[in-house]
């Protein structure tokens, strides 16, 4: 159950993470807490289910990168292992399993479009990959999502 603590804590982190060489510091000053109970509470919120990650949001195409949304039909007695390798490059930010002919889409983001290109031929590899379609965007669309916890 969360707590208000927890609650004005989430309402800052989402979208008030300060940058600072002591950024949890700065929250418990402005909570009127310590640096050791933020920490604490955050890694229960984590531990928890209700924390994913924390962390920040880089326009990856100013920055470089190339990404890409793919679509793959897995045999399904093979997509445990097939998630594992996909999971492994560091550039996979999410993956899920569907129903349908294409049952396990991820998200990739590589250095540029060679380097994408190889990720994929190596996925494409993969004993139980049956076929692959990378659907690189063509038009950026970004939401910006806040919870506002009462």
């Amino acid at each position: 159950m969360l707590t208000q603590f927890d609650k004005a804590l989430l309402n800052m982190v989402q979208t008030g993470l300060p940058i600072s060489k002591r950024p949890f510091m700065v929250l418990a000053e402005k909570l009127g807490s310590d640096e050791a109970t933020i920490l604490g509470r955050l890694r229960y919120l984590k531990d928890n289910g209700y924390i994913r990650r924390i962390g920040p949001f880089f326009d990856s195409h100013k920055l470089g990168y190339s990404g890409t949304l793919v679509a793959v039909k897995v045999d399904p007695n093979r997509i445990e292992a097939v998630t594992s390798v996909i999971n492994s490059y560091p550039g996979v930010t999410h993956n899920y399993e569907r129903e349908g002919e294409y049952n396990l889409w991820f998200a990739l983001l590589a250095p540029n479009k060679a380097k994408q290109q190889q990720i994929l031929a190596e996925i494409e590899g993969v004993p139980g990959v049956i076929k692959l379609i990378s659907l690189p965007a063509t038009k950026k669309f970004k939401v910006s999502v806040q919870f506002t916890l009462k």
